[in-house]
């Protein structure tokens, strides 16, 4: 999707109603599916965000920007997700904890940042958080400088996420056994979990407003 076509659709994306808990279980692992938003917002889970940043690649179309997270001994180790974290008290709003954990972990400037959008709530079981993906705009390929926590960084196309063939299953290992988890798949990386349940409300969200649907 050209970009500046994007940016022209922002107006009414950020009008546009979200898909919610239902868009998001389309992409939703067995287990996350038992755990729908109303029960899980009443066991105190800890407060993150994340940021889904749209901008041109050299081509003037638009990309969006994952990352690989490093190999750490926790339960999102080496997963793919969206630049964002905890919330810290400092933060004020979860807004700008999706702004600065995006400015420490992949150096984009949160002065540049224009965030449009805030998605639905998603309920991480495993971790016990309750993220809010927000979807920011930057007018140019910003120079990403990651640090300690990102391995990778992975810029998807958007018309990518739009193209139903990028979507499949991935065997991932729980308590020991193996599960089968929808995904996306972009440059042959695996996309499955939250961030999968986020892009597929994402995808949602913008589908009545891509040219080539």
């Amino acid at each position: 999707m050209d970009f500046r076509y994007f940016k022209n659709t922002i107006d009414k994306l950020s009008q546009a109603s979200l898909g919610g808990l239902e868009a998001q279980l389309t992409l939703a692992p067995e287990i996350t599916s038992r755990y729908p938003f109303p029960i899980a917002s009443k066991t105190n889970p800890k407060k993150a965000a994340v940021l889904a940043l749209f901008y041109p690649d050299k081509k003037g179309d638009t990309t969006f920007l994952l990352t690989q997270r490093a190999d750490y001994k926790g339960l999102h180790s080496k997963q793919i997700s969206f630049p964002g974290g905890k919330y810290q008290d400092n933060d004020g709003q979860l807004r700008h904890t999706a702004l600065r954990e995006t400015q420490e972990e992949v150096g984009v400037k949160c002065s540049d940042i224009w965030l449009f959008k805030k998605m639905t709530r998603l309920y991480v079981p495993p971790s016990h958080f309750l993220v809010s993906p927000y979807l920011g705009v930057i007018d140019y390929r910003p120079h990403f400088v990651k640090n300690k926590e990102v391995s990778k960084l992975i810029e998807v196309p958007l018309q990518a996420l739009m193209n139903h063939r990028h979507i499949d299953h991935t065997t991932i290992y729980k308590a020991d056994r193996e599960v089968k988890v929808p995904c996306f798949v972009f440059k042959e990386y695996p996309v499955w979990g939250a961030t999968a349940m986020m892009l597929s409300e994402i995808r949602a969200l913008i589908a009545p407003f891509n040219k080539a649907l």
